[in-house]
Parts: structure tokens; sequence; C-alpha cells
């Protein structure tokens, strides 16, 4: 299928979906959006209209069915990803699924599995977009040997706003429809993972500051979901990471990460996407000049439409590095909760 039509039918219209899908796959030439369906029916026609979508579904299940659709974009919260996913592979149809992969690694490794049983079929997680400017340049600095042997991570994502009491109820705050999903634990994450490898072994530590927040409905609910965790990983590659996401740091500094080695030390601003970096015969760090060859931005929907083609596989991100994030993102809990290092992978 190197140049027919690709025809995208959307689950979950979101505001990623709004502002990235829809305009990246209507920018692509032989690509159609051709049905939709929202959690309700007047959500679902506002998001016809608005994009001018033929096909209204009151049911994601009767969307996957349907004939006029050969590839569904899920942009639903994670509590819907695993149950369409599957379902959406096994009816023949393409998947791309926003990030988080899913509630939980038992429903990720299904969503690899489905994957798996099916493969003629392209399945892709939205991947990170965050450092993408500057990933090529920091992996090639270390496979250089720029660094030496990496030795120590530390990486620093803060909020930092100071503790709010007061807003409602957020979906990512709900375990119903996040599960053991943490702030933006995941997919910092899934970026380490690019740089230096995954982790083998996660002890964690994570406090929920704010006990209770009242939801859409008026009704006060108990928070489950950490708004402040420390993790620290014995990674694959031999060093160990230091990793922090809150979201009560008032005033904190620049969100950035340091990667340490035998030989330099790399700064990354998180913020900029700057780099810096320095040897051990330096007294100073200096600015990384970044070739504007190796800057990657966002081509997710072109990646994903270019593999149903065959012109090219996915790599940002598989299924399976979706999986090795659920994994990690499951450790930290159950590490917090037991107060025991977990071993990875993690099977549960």
């Amino acid at each position: 299928m190197s140049s027919g039509t690709v025809r995208i039918g959307i689950i979950g219209a979101g505001a990623n979906c709004r502002i990235r899908h829809v305009p990246g796959f209507r920018a692509i030439e032989g690509v159609e959006l051709v049905s939709v369906c929202n959690s309700t029916r007047e959500s679902s026609e506002r998001a016809a209209k608005e994009f001018n979508i033929p096909n209204v579904y009151d049911n994601w299940l009767d969307l996957i069915q349907s004939d006029d659709t050969d590839a569904i974009c899920i942009g639903t919260w994670p509590n819907l990803h695993a149950p369409i996913t599957i379902s959406a592979l096994q009816y023949d149809k393409h998947v791309l699924t926003e990030a988080r992969m899913s509630m939980n690694s038992s429903e990720a490794r299904a969503m690899l599995q489905a994957s798996q049983e099916a493969p003629h079929l392209i399945a892709q997680v939205v991947p990170a977009p965050m450092t993408l400017p500057v990933d090529q340049t920091i992996i090639d600095i270390i496979s250089k040997g720029d660094l030496g042997d990496v030795l120590s991570v530390d990486l620093k994502v803060n909020s930092k706003n100071f503790i709010d009491t007061d807003s409602p109820l957020h979906w990512r705050q709900n375990k119903d429809l996040s599960g053991f999903n943490i702030l933006m634990m995941g997919i910092w994450y899934e970026i380490l993972m690019r740089w230096i490898g995954s982790a083998r072994k996660v002890s964690a530590m994570t406090s929920t500051f704010v006990k209770k927040r009242q939801d859409y409905t008026g009704k006060i609910r108990t928070i489950e979901i950490p708004d402040h965790v420390d993790v620290i990983c014995e990674m694959n590659c031999g060093a160990q990471a230091n990793l922090r996401f809150s979201a009560i740091t008032g005033l904190a500094p620049t969100n950035e990460a340091w990667i340490f080695g035998t030989d330099g030390t790399l700064k990354v601003d998180l913020e900029k996407n700057h780099l810096f970096f320095g040897s051990r015969n330096d007294k100073e760090l200096s600015g990384v000049k970044i070739d504007p060859l190796k800057q990657s931005d966002w081509r997710v929907e072109e990646e994903f439409v270019n593999a149903i083609r065959g012109l090219e596989k996915v790599k940002l991100s598989t299924f399976e590095d979706g999986v090795k994030y659920m994994e990690f993102t499951d450790a930290v809990t159950i590490s917090a909760q037991s107060g025991q290092a977990i071993s990875l992978p993690f099977t549960r």
C-alpha cells in the first residue's frame, strides 16, 4: 500500500488530536479523516462539523467495525487505550494511540501481544515530543564516547508551582481514568531510554500532598495518584539515575538533566532544548551547537501513514517502548507502596 488512500477514524478528539493529529493527517496527500466518535453524540457532531468529518458514531466499537475506516487514532483517556487498541487490531485496523500507552503494564503487554498477532498492521504510540530537536545530538555525544562511560544521570521535571489545593480533579489525578500513570513521569522515562537505555532496578518514594479534590459533578474524591515522586534507578548501562517529578515545587529552578561520565559531563536544558558539554580538561561547560540536519521535529502522523504504506518502520514510538515505560511506571508505584526495590522487566 505505497500510495493508496488511508482512511482515518478518530476515537476521542481531544486536545492533542485537534492541535496535532488532525492538522498532521490533513497535510498528508491521500489521507482522509472519515469517522469520529467522542464520549457523547453532541461532542462527536461538534468535532465532525469542525473538521469536516463525514461519519459520526455513537459507539467506538461501531466505528472500529465499520468498513469506511482503515486506521484508528485514539485520543481518549488511558482507561480506554487497551480495549480500543485490541479491538481495532482484531478488526484489521492500524492503530495510533496517545501516550500514556495504557493504565498499567499488564494492559500494555496485552496491547503488544495483539499487535504481534497482526504483524501486517501498524501499531504506534504517540512519542514524547519534548526533546526531539536534541535527542540525536545527545545520542551521538554518548555513542561517540565523549562522556566515556555513563556513571550518573540527574533529571528533574518540576511544575514550578506552589501546591494547589483548589483546582478541580483532573483526569491525570483520577486513577480510574489514568491508572498507575503519575504526572509526566512515563514519557520522560521514554526520553531517558532514548539516551541511555532502560532501567533494571527501581526504588521510589512518592507523596500525595493534596488528599482530596472535587470532581466535575461536585463530588469530593480521594486522590490516589502522587503529586511528588523521587526515583532512583539502576540502569542497564551501569549508570545510576536520580529522577524527580513534582507538581508542588514552587519557584523551582530550570528543568534539566545532567549526564555524568568518566570523561565528560552533559547538561540538557529541558525547557529550551539547549545542550552544554565539558570534558575533564575543561573548567566549565560550553554550549553545544546543534546540527540542523540532526534536529527532529513532530512527524508522528507522517511516520504512521508512511509505515502503513510500507515506506518506513515506526521508530517513535513502538509498542515495545510503551511496554517498557509502563513497566517502569508500575515499578515506581509498587516500590513506593512496598518500600522495596523492584527489578525490571516487571510483571504483575
